[in-house]
Formats: structure tokens, sequence, C-alpha cells
């Protein structure tokens, strides 16, 4: 009796050949960051979170700062990536670590932009409030925009639902009729956070004007703006003036959600404002996502210190230490929240001095 044998089973090759491995839209040079880098990122930002999370409700933002400074510089020395912080502790900050154009990773692999916040709210951590954040953002080497010029903005998130309908230059009270169109809910149905800045106040009254109602947060405005994009969180748009650098950050983590941030520069003296026309930025421009982050290959890792919107804090449990993060990668649209269990006594160089 003769048995067919098929071309493909013949050959494995040929059969394996059938069913792609990776599609050629998710596939990488050898000199971009891989998918690989992801988890190496959340080791960071799991390492600077428990490093800060010590000093939550001790009242020393600048010791949680320092502590989750020094963690996160430590295990990013580990990662395979040549990278370039371009949004670092930085010149608001006076840090001597961490700082814009300091050299990190292994110094192999990929050429790398990097934003760094080893606390984006270190008010929040040192009072024990919600939703300080350790985070780190990765994107391809010059496809980060250039935040040091302003250092703030004015804001607009929201999520995929209305990512094509609002803009920065439209009535508050229009934005938020078209977000709540899009999203099937009463305008009254819908919470925008804002900054609780004296700053706001015209915001707020207009918000409310609308018909909405507002979120205050005291800091932390990645959080905040990953809230407004991501599905869940009770968050439907963030608007007001908040950090420059935060927008580029979050701008990573929204190119894998879907959303859109929509930013304007907000100079807060004459002199910023001759220091960004020197610079050649348009004041008046309204920069979408894709400006702030040109690249479809980047990369956001964050970690909860306090308890918030977007994660868990950190929690101690006798000899364990438990975070909880999330990590994003836009090439993919890959999102992860990643539950870590931690041996204490493994991490005492990062405890807190009593």
């Amino acid at each position: 009796m003769r048995t067919h044998v098929s071309e493909n089973a013949a050959n494995p090759t040929a059969q394996n050949a059938q069913y792609s491995t990776l599609s050629p839209a998710l596939a990488v040079g050898d000199q971009e960051p891989d998918r690989n880098l992801a988890l190496e990122l959340v080791r960071v930002t799991e390492a600077a979170a428990i490093a800060g999370g010590h000093w939550v409700g001790f009242g020393d933002k600048n010791l949680a700062d320092g502590a989750a400074v020094d963690a996160m510089r430590s295990l990013l020395s580990t990662v395979h990536f040549n990278g370039i912080v371009v949004i670092g502790e930085g010149e608001k900050d006076e840090a001597p670590m961490l700082y814009n154009g300091e050299r990190v990773g292994d110094g192999s692999g990929p050429l790398c932009d990097v934003a760094v916040d080893p606390i984006d709210g270190t008010r929040l951590t040192a009072l024990g409030i919600n939703n300080a954040l350790a985070v780190l953002a990765v994107a391809e080497r010059g496809t980060m925009f250039d935040p040091s010029a302003v250092f703030y903005m004015e804001k607009l998130v929201t999520g995929p639902e209305a990512a094509d309908m609002v803009d920065l230059r439209l009535p508050v009270k229009q934005n938020l009729h078209l977000i709540a169109k899009s999203k099937g809910k009463k305008v009254s149905q819908l919470n925008v956070m804002v900054l609780d800045r004296d700053r706001h106040k015209p915001l707020i009254e207009e918000i409310r004007a609308a018909g909405a109602r507002t979120k205050f947060i005291m800091d932390g405005d990645v959080a905040g703006a990953i809230a407004a994009a991501r599905e869940g969180t009770d968050v439907d748009a963030l608007m007001g003036i908040g950090g420059t650098p935060e927008g580029i950050v979050a701008a990573c983590a929204i190119k894998t959600l879907g959303g859109v941030i929509q930013g304007r520069l907000w100079p807060t003296s004459d002199e910023e404002k001759q220091k960004a026309i020197d610079a050649g930025h348009d004041l008046d421009r309204v920069l979408s996502t894709d400006d702030l982050v040109t690249s479809d290959n980047c990369y956001f890792a964050a970690t909860g210190i306090t308890d918030g919107d977007l994660l868990r804090g950190v929690r101690y449990n006798k000899d364990k230490v438990l975070t909880q993060s999330i990590v994003m990668r836009s090439k993919s649209g890959t999102i992860r929240v990643v539950d870590g269990e931690h041996q204490a006594h493994k991490w005492e160089s990062y405890a807190r001095i009593k």
C-alpha cells in the first residue's frame, strides 16, 4: 500500500510557514526595541515603587523621591538598551541623577528615548494620598517631543470613543457634549479630572456650568490622563494645565490605549515664552498624541505607590511586598496588568532607615 505524503507534511518548515508566528505589522528590526523590553521596564518601576513606598505617609517627599530615583537608576543600568533620558528629573527638580541627557541602560541594543518619573506625585506619597506612581516610558531615539522650552501645557485627554471628535480649541461645553454623545452618556454622568489648582477655577466653573462633574487630583496627572483614556476607571476626561513632560509620558501610554491627548504649550513667564519662540515653537499650535511621540513602537510602564484610579499601591504582608503594575506596548496594542509578590528581605537595601 502506498501512502501519499503531502509536500507540507514532508517539509516541516513549509508546513509551519502556513502558521505565521508573528504578524509583519508587529515585527521589528535588530536595532529597534522589541517586545522583551516591556517586562524589563516593569521591573524598573517595581523597584522605584518599592523604594518610594517605604516613605508613604512619613511626610518627607524629598526622601521618598531620592529613594525611588536611586532604585530606578540602579535597575535601569541592567536594561538591554542604549537609552538617553529625554524627560528626566530635570531642570525643574534640580536633580543630580536621571537628568536630561543622561545615558541609561547597559549600552547595548536599540537606541531609545527615555522618560522617567520615579515618583509622579511626591507630595501624594509623602502624605499617603491616592494616585502616586513610579513611571517609565521608552520610544525609539529621536521620537519624543522636546519639552525643555516650556514646562507646562494645557491638556485635553479622553478615551477612544471621542478621540476623533474633541478639539482643544473648542469651548469646554462643546467638548463635553461630544464626549457624552460618543460614550452614550448624559453630560451629567461625565466625570472630568482636574488638578486642584487656583488657575483652574474658571475651567471648573465651565465644566460645572456645562452640567458635568469634576474629580480633583492634588498631583499626578500622568495617572489622571491614563485613567481618562482607559476603560473602567469612571473618568471620562482630563482637562486643564499640567506638566509638559507628564503629557509626553502619558502620550506613550495613550498610543496603546487608543485615546487622545491634545496639548498646547502654556508659558508661565515672558522669558519662557521667548525661549519657546526661539526654539521654534508655535504657541497657538495644538499638539496631538502623534506630535508628542512620533514612534508607533513605544512602551509605558507604571507601578502604583499609593492606591489610585489606575493601580493599587505598594502593600506589605508579613515578609512580602505586593505591587501592582501596568505595562503597555503600542506596536502590538498590548496592555498587561502585573501583580508582583516580592520577598521583603531581598529588598532590604531599599528599606526605610528607622
